[in-house]
C-alpha cells in the first residue's frame, strides 16, 4: 500500500476529486494548508504599498491506495492539477505498512475499500 500526499492549488480540488472518482478511488482526506516552495512566497503590490506573503494557501490531499493503483492515481493527479504555472504543487509517495478499519478490524487492502 502507498500513501499519496498531494499539495495543490485550491481551485484544482474539484477537478482532482472528479478525476480520482473516475478511476475508482473511493476516499481521501483534504486539508487547507499554507506553505511556500522555491518561489519563497509572493510579493503582491497594493495601492501605495508592497508587502510579502510568506505562506501561500494550498490544499493537501491524502489517500492510501493499493500498489497496483499507484501510477493511475499519480497520472490522474498530475493531469488534473496541472496549470503550467509556478506553484502547481508536489506529490509525495510514502510506503504504508498497514491499514486498519476501526469499525470492523479489517486490515491491509481490505481496510481501504
Amino acid at each position: 500500500m502507498k500513501k499519496i500526499e498531494a499539495i495543490v492549488k485550491p481551485f484544482k480540488l474539484d477537478d482532482i476529486k472528479d478525476r480520482l472518482d473516475e478511476i475508482g478511488v473511493q476516499g481521501m482526506t483534504v486539508s487547507e494548508v499554507k506553505g511556500f516552495g522555491r518561489g519563497g512566497g509572493k510579493a503582491p503590490i497594493y495601492p501605495g504599498a508592497e508587502y510579502i506573503i510568506d505562506f501561500v494557501p494550498h490544499i493537501k490531499i491524502e489517500l492510501v491506495i493499493e500498489d497496483s493503483q499507484l501510477q493511475n492515481v499519480l497520472d490522474a493527479i498530475m493531469e488534473s492539477a496541472y496549470t503550467g504555472h509556478v506553484g502547481d504543487g508536489k506529490i509525495f509517495v510514502i510506503p504504508v505498512e498497514d491499514a486498519i478499519r476501526i469499525r470492523t478490524g479489517e486490515r491491509g487492502p481490505d481496510a481501504l475499500s
